[in-house]
């Protein structure tokens, strides 16, 4: 039974800042990723509108880097610039990204911003701070004299080190994991720590150096922020509480680093980042367009987001639609250790003397990706608008259920021997069931997600507010609301991580140009999207996909080997081996017998 025709979506007014334009499909490199669902774009606001202190915001994402320009007292977006990345796949699993090509990527987005801002009369000299928000939990070694990075950024959905979450996950006691209790977060392949491990027992140019104290470690934001305020010229080697609690060396308790969990993981502590609030100034723009502006602002990019979206509140909670999908609920100044497969996370601190937040988080790996892969890898469709033009035609998947465990399945599973798989086929199924079916996978891995923060919580969500690219994509909106049953609320401007990294830097002490507090943020409008099918349909569809998620799982038994060459033999079924080892004795035996 199809579902409902997708109505207009109702508006809702929702205390935050003003109204944001949409931003605009990217200026790409040829071998870029285009970015997720419908084309978006940041409008240059009138010339009017530059009035007042102006706060820039670097959003360094897994497939783009991007500059954005505030007005702090409107939130206007000003002028924007976005150039794509590449990444790269050296062996199965095996994801990497070269850190030059991200820092000059960055730049790039600065200069050609402040170039854009000047053709318009803006005077750049407005622009007071600069905040970051960056992918997480990816992986940067570098050498302090030389500023090269001594391997490729390991990336956030790489899982070449399972075999040593194995070894490591058989030396935490069985009643006493002090990693999780300590870091909030279960072992896995998609934090630092174990990333670094690799690292370090792999590459030889990063042995060296940390034998003669030249390495530094950090996340994408130290890697860059280190680079940007002067390098091998004095720069400053930090990171902040959200992005340093995903590193599973951080304790989210102490909120310091761990010597317990360095010496567990054997990372030598001299090599890590200080670690700062997410709003105070850590050093000034050495060169370039805005050489001296301060860099004040530091969040991971799921943490900007839960400050673009305003959720400061105990009890609030936004989910991003981007590569993955990362559902946060914000749990005020206590940790809350979940029951239900989710991570404790730190939410933000906005400034050196002010309380933290933590949060409860849902990590889904493969989100807006999947949309890549039926691009780049399937080829059933040429870009990702298409995407949700052969789901709208289908308005069904007609029982074909996609489970994209490429990475495993995150949240709240925690399995890495799920692979992705297809089901429910049959000669009807075309790809624009398939498109559909890749629709509904975002949709029911955030259904799974919010059921277990409901249970953590106890007080179920009577509202999902939502951001990232893929929200523009008004099929998958309505899709969610139908597979949640609540009604889906979506940001008026998807890149809500910008405004989050630009409200940290604007608000901290020796700036202070952009006020946080509750009686200056103004309401907007905002998409609201209702639940269109009955709650049964939504219960029966879901259980359908809870059966398919069943059958992804126990399929990798081993890890791959690293070598290239494939033992044709190991593969074949011992049956084989068998009956053609009889037919060659009794073949030996008959040529025996001709010649004796």
């Amino acid at each position: 039974m199809a579902p409902a025709p997708y109505d207009e979506p109702d508006a809702v007014d929702v205390l935050r800042a003003p109204p944001q334009p949409t931003p605009p499909s990217p200026g790409k490199r040829e071998t870029a990723p285009e970015p997720l669902g419908r084309p978006t774009g940041f409008m240059a606001a009138p010339k009017t509108a530059a009035g007042g202190p102006l706060v820039g915001a670097v959003v360094q994402g897994t497939d783009y880097s991007n500059f954005v320009v505030f007005n702090s007292k409107t939130s206007e977006v000003l002028s924007h610039h976005r150039v794509g990345l590449t990444q790269e796949f050296p062996k199965e699993g095996w994801i990497e990204q070269d850190p030059k090509q991200i820092l000059q990527s960055v730049n790039e987005c600065i200069e050609k911003t402040c170039e854009k801002l000047q053709e318009l009369n803006i005077d750049i000299s407005n622009i007071k701070a600069i905040g970051v928000s960056n992918q997480r939990e990816t992986t940067v070694v570098w050498d302090k004299l030389t500023g090269e990075p001594l391997y490729n950024a390991v990336m956030w959905l790489d899982v070449r080190t399972q075999s040593t979450v194995e070894t490591l996950s058989k030396k935490i006691p069985g009643n006493n994991n002090f990693v999780k209790s300590k870091t909030g977060l279960p072992l896995s392949t998609y934090f630092s720590a174990v990333k670094l491990r690799w690292i370090l027992d792999n590459v030889r140019k990063a042995q060296k150096a940390v034998e003669e104290g030249r390495a530094l470690f950090g996340t994408i934001d130290s890697w860059l922020i280190w680079s940007l305020t002067g390098g091998v010229d004095g720069g400053i080697h930090c990171t902040d509480v959200t992005n340093a609690s995903r590193t599973m060396l951080f304790n989210i308790h102490s909120l310091e680093w761990d010597k317990e969990l360095c010496d567990f993981f054997e990372i030598p502590m001299d090599i890590l980042p200080n670690i700062w609030s997410s709003s105070e100034i850590y050093g000034r723009m050495k060169t370039g367009a805005l050489e001296g502006v301060p860099i004040s602002g530091c969040l991971g990019d799921q943490s900007a987001a839960l400050v673009g979206q305003m959720c400061f509140q105990e009890g609030q909670a936004k989910n991003t639609y981007g590569t993955g999908c990362f559902l946060l609920y914000n749990t005020g100044h206590k940790c809350v250790f979940s029951e239900c497969g989710l991570l404790t996370t730190v939410a933000y601190k906005l400034g050196k003397n002010k309380p933290v937040f933590y949060a409860l988080e849902g990590s889904v790996a493969i989100g807006g990706a999947v949309i890549h892969w039926l691009r780049d890898n399937l080829g059933i469709i040429k870009t990702s608008e298409e995407s949700e033009k052969l789901a709208k035609e289908a308005g069904t998947s007609y029982g074909c259920y996609f489970i994209p465990a490429f990475s495993g399945l995150y949240a709240p599973y925690w399995e890495p021997t799920a692979r992705g798989i297809i089901c429910g086929l049959t000669q009807f199924t075309n790809k624009s069931h398939i498109a559909f079916a890749a629709l509904e996978a975002i949709c029911f891995q955030t259904r799974e997600i919010l059921d277990a923060m409901n249970r953590d919580c106890g007080i179920p969500l009577s509202h999902l507010q939502v951001d990232g690219e893929m929200t523009s994509n008004k099929v998958l909106m309505q899709l969610q609301a139908d597979i949640l049953h609540i009604p889906v609320i979506k940001a008026s401007m998807p890149e809500t991580m910008a405004l989050g990294a630009a409200m940290a830097a604007g608000a901290a002490e020796g700036v202070n140009v952009w006020s946080l507090k509750p009686e200056d943020l103004s309401t907007i409008m905002m998409e609201r999207f209702e639940p269109q099918i009955k709650a049964t349909e939504s219960e029966i569809r879901y259980s359908t996909w809870k059966k398919a998620v069943m059958k992804s799982m126990g399929w990798v038994t081993g890890q791959p080997s690293e070598s290239s060459e494939s033992n044709n033999f190991s593969s074949l079924p011992l049956g084989f081996f068998i009956v053609t080892s009889m037919i060659m004795l009794i073949g030996a035996r008959y040529i025996s017998s001709i010649f004796s």
